[in-house]
């Protein structure tokens, strides 16, 4: 592609004041009903536009006018493929996405949205079912969690319009449900026994987000836990191991991603020359939500990065 300017979105989860403040911080201007940048600049908004915030309904219609104008570009972020998979019935009198406590929570908010709007909220599950799971636009890439090339000609395209597809990511054990869980959730291993952590939502688990790049050998398993490592896991993993993660090289596009919580307290500044995360835990409170501004560099400056809340 000829290299054009965007401002990339981290996860928004319906915090619609965040939103508009920030898009207004850009320098993006009110269009009707979608934002406008004098200077052609266009948004990639990066996944996680539903549930946890206030403003759902909101966030979402201003995501797709933006995206309908022609003044943005957005992808899948796990939160609407788990709203999909919830409402899509499995063909054995259940859902695609059980319904138990967990999953009701943390769905909760964008139920509560669409409470009494049946037919609007079916048409936003199958807008959902139209965004692609990554971009590559040849100078950057963008993805909700984690890129790994041998998965990403597979979800190339809108692949949640196929039905086959769609039943068999929602399965254990295919190819489809490895795909999607590390492009859309990112890498994870399993901890040792006896060994566990609660998450923010307070849900005891039993394995842990590792990251996808600088994968050194002899690393251990707490060097790589994402956001933060667990010095204490001084478990080494063997090559195989290691080999078997995806491991984005420094020679490869820079490529944006969001989904991992990153402490609010950190620096807005790259994971590496080439990586940037872009969620800073926006949907906790006053946190606020973070872009990057690029202009087709190679490598990556926290100069770029904007903030902004309500």
């Amino acid at each position: 592609m000829k290299t054009k300017h965007y401002d990339l979105i981290g996860d928004i989860h319906g915090h619609h004041d965040k939103l508009t403040t920030l898009l207004h911080k850009l320098g993006y201007l009110p269009h009707g009903e979608s934002f406008h940048h004098p200077e052609g600049r266009k948004v990639i908004f990066l996944g996680d536009y539903i549930d946890r915030g206030p403003k759902i309904r909101e966030v979402l219609h201003t995501v797709r006018a933006m995206v309908e104008a022609g003044d943005a570009m957005a992808i899948m972020g796990n939160h609407e493929f788990n709203a999909v998979l919830y409402h899509t019935p499995d063909g054995k009198s259940g859902w695609l996405r059980k319904r138990i406590e967990k999953n009701v929570k943390g769905h909760a908010a964008t139920l509560a949205a669409f409470a009494g709007k049946d037919a609007e909220w079916a048409e936003w599950i199958e807008w959902f079912k139209h965004l692609p799971m990554h971009l590559d636009l040849e100078e950057l890439r963008a993805v909700h969690a984690a890129w790994d090339a041998r998965h990403v000609e597979m979800l190339s395209g809108t692949p949640l319009l196929d039905d086959r597809f769609l039943h068999a990511a929602a399965t254990k054990g295919t190819r489809e449900y490895a795909a999607v869980e590390i492009i859309l959730k990112g890498p994870e291993m399993e901890l040792p026994e006896g060994v566990f952590f609660q998450d923010k939502e307070k849900n005891k688990r039993k394995n842990v987000r590792v990251r996808w790049w600088r994968l050194e050998k002899g690393a251990a398993i707490g060097d790589i836990v994402m956001p933060e490592p667990m010095v204490e896991l001084k478990v080494r993993l063997e090559e195989a191991v290691l080999s078997d993660l995806p491991n984005y090289g420094p020679d490869e596009p820079p490529v944006f991603f969001g989904h991992y919580w990153l402490p609010t307290h950190w620096e807005r500044a790259p994971m590496a020359p080439n990586i940037a995360s872009l969620d800073f835990s926006g949907a906790f409170g006053d946190n606020p939500l973070t872009a990057y501004r690029w202009n087709g560099e190679r490598e990556l400056t926290p100069m770029n990065f904007v903030t902004a809340t309500a």
